[in-house]
């Protein structure tokens, strides 16, 4: 079966708003204050929580690596605790992935935000019945650019491996999908769109609405 595996932060949902707000609490517990902006910042939101706090303690003097170690879990906690206030999917998301289900091609997700956050947000939104698979950062003990939770992806979405392909907006979901020798089509529309066409994927994808011709044109 063909199948499309989509990323999730800054692919399917904007989380950034969200993001930063976790990091900004534990900065604030600090007594350091909101030290990054929501929208500035949504590109390094869009790289991890540990980017965050590196790029937030970079701002002021005293703390280092050790800091980033201790506030890690806590950044997690706070972004469990609210995980959707903000986050939105992307306009044409669903409608895409509807159009793409409706023509036999199956689809699931394949992130490397923790596998019960992930869970637990698409469930917020209403939609995560909408993917036959998830795979997050810690379902396996490797995670992308690593090409094996792509392939379990699929695999858990029905799919054949040799018959996919990745959706995502960065760097690592580009090499992710050049290490499993599937097409990648990067969207310009997260926060970090004005660098995919650098990337050279096999498609650029700046409207939702234009995906299942994308996939068609793919011939998987």
């Amino acid at each position: 079966m063909r199948t499309v595996i989509f990323d999730l932060d800054g692919t399917l949902v904007d989380t950034a708003a969200d993001l930063v707000a976790a990091a900004n609490a534990c900065f604030r517990d600090l007594g350091l204050g909101d030290l990054l902006d929501p929208a500035e910042d949504a590109a390094i939101a869009m790289r991890g929580a540990k980017m965050m706090l590196r790029t937030g303690f970079a701002k002021v003097e005293g703390f280092g690596v050790d800091e980033v170690d201790r506030q890690y879990d806590r950044v997690l906690a706070y972004y469990d605790d609210a995980i959707a206030v903000h986050s939105a999917l992307y306009p044409g998301a669903m409608e895409a992935v509807a159009a793409l289900r409706a023509e036999d091609i199956a689809v699931g997700i394949c992130t490397n935000k923790p596998e019960a956050l992930a869970d637990k947000l698409l469930r917020a939104l209403g939609v995560r019945d909408d993917f036959a698979s998830l795979v997050g950062a810690d379902t396996l003990p490797v995670r992308k650019p690593d090409p094996l939770p792509f392939r379990e992806s699929v695999t858990r979405a029905g799919g054949d491996p040799a018959r996919a392909c990745l959706v995502g907006d960065s760097e690592t979901d580009r090499e992710t999908a050049r290490e499993a020798g599937v097409p990648s089509i990067l969207v310009t529309f997260g926060p970090a769109g004005h660098l995919m066409a650098d990337l050279r994927p096999e498609v650029l994808l700046a409207d939702y609405a234009d995906l299942p011709d994308a996939v068609r044109h793919l011939a998987l």
